[in-house]
């Protein structure tokens, strides 16, 4: 009777879960995701508990939250993609995630699992964030390589004879994939959609946050208040450019050798060391220089 009750409990325990579980994410509205990029792919993975935390705890995130967010998905340019409350639901669900799998893991290894696996929904809680800062540090040296290319392309067209928005539907029917020919075009739409060019310029160069790209923004602006020729100043701003990317350059194969004196004394110079040291140990004993009985012995065995 007693295991007749006792099973029955879990019964209802078990069924009771699944139907709030069912609950909870029947109640997720469907989302319209036809303007919308899609997520990254760990996104996709588990996008369904993203949008339930989303929807049922979203209204308690602050805007203070929010603001901070989509700042940081605009300058990495994933603003399209991903929603500001679901960045931050994005955040809680990994962290569970990290939390869950940590703890398992270590309680297979038979380690103490609770302290550990609080460390790693912690580092779970950051990892969007960390994930986020890379496409940032990516998007605006993808932009920074691309730029002088885009600058020549608009150049000639200005000398050629058409204005600066044509300069710039050239430029990105001219040129491939890449968040800059993305950020040139929504400059266009923006334009066509009303806003002065100075506007969609100035708003472009906020978006991305690339300090080349605020120089040569400013530059047009500039150019185009005071009625002077955009040409020259255009191809001035791409030389800038090329010239300041080799000098980045240089100073990164410059710093390469002090970068590499940490992993050379750490690594490899013990091991060079133990092998020379080894052979002249060995020469030693061979000719009887070294007799200390240990050494011999740990030398001479197991023969």
């Amino acid at each position: 009777m007693t295991i007749f009750i006792i099973s029955i409990s879990i019964g209802l325990f078990v069924g009771i879960f699944f139907w709030q579980a069912y609950r909870v994410f029947h109640e997720v509205p469907d989302e319209d995701r036809s303007y919308l990029d899609r997520p990254a792919k760990g996104f996709r993975v588990v996008w369904p508990l993203i949008t339930a935390v989303e929807h049922h705890w979203g209204p308690y995130f602050s805007d203070s939250q929010k603001s901070a967010a989509y700042y940081r998905l605009r300058m990495a340019g994933k603003e399209y993609s991903i929603m500001p409350e679901q960045f931050i639901a994005a955040k809680i669900v990994s962290a569970g995630v990290f939390t869950v799998f940590s703890y398992f893991f270590l309680a297979m290894l038979g380690k103490s699992a609770v302290v550990l696996a609080l460390i790693g929904g912690f580092g779970g809680f950051y990892y969007p964030e960390l994930w986020l800062k890379e496409s940032a540090v990516k998007r605006k040296a993808d932009i920074l390589k691309r730029l002088p290319f885009y600058l020549d392309i608009i150049t000639l067209s200005v000398e050629a004879g058409t204005n600066l928005t044509g300069g710039l539907t050239q430029a990105v029917a001219k040129s491939g994939d890449s968040p800059l020919r993305s950020e040139f075009s929504r400059v266009l739409r923006d334009i066509r959609a009303g806003k002065t060019r100075s506007e969609s310029l100035r708003a472009m160069s906020d978006r991305t946050g690339s300090p080349a790209l605020v120089g040569v923004v400013s530059s047009m602006i500039q150019a185009e208040r005071t009625g002077s020729s955009l040409g020259p100043i255009l191809r001035a701003q791409a030389d800038q450019i090329r010239s300041e990317r080799f000098q980045k350059a240089e100073k990164q194969a410059m710093e390469a050798p002090v970068k590499l004196l940490g992993p050379l004394v750490m690594f490899i110079f013990p091991c060079t060391f133990l092998v020379l040291g080894f052979l002249i140990i060995s020469k030693a004993l061979l000719q009887n220089i070294i007799t200390w009985g240990p050494l011999v012995w740990a030398y001479n065995w197991p023969g």
